[in-house]
């Protein structure tokens, strides 16, 4: 299945047609660069992209 990526929350969703983390169903194949966020607690990167949940987010979602 090809990775898509949720363009509320920039989740990159690769076995569903929703996104785990806002429930949205608006998803994209266009979008490019990923960041993978382990700590969001801890995070400046995660501060910055506004993320509370671990995992793969798209930097760029069109």
């Amino acid at each position: 299945m090809t990775k898509l990526a949720c363009r509320n929350c920039h989740r990159i969703v690769e076995e569903s047609d929703t996104c785990p983390v806002c429930r949205s169903t608006s998803l994209t194949e266009d979008w490019t660069g990923y960041v993978v966020i382990v700590d969001p607690g801890r995070s400046k990167i995660a501060e910055k992209l506004n993320v509370d949940n671990p995992g793969k987010y798209a930097l760029k979602v069109r």
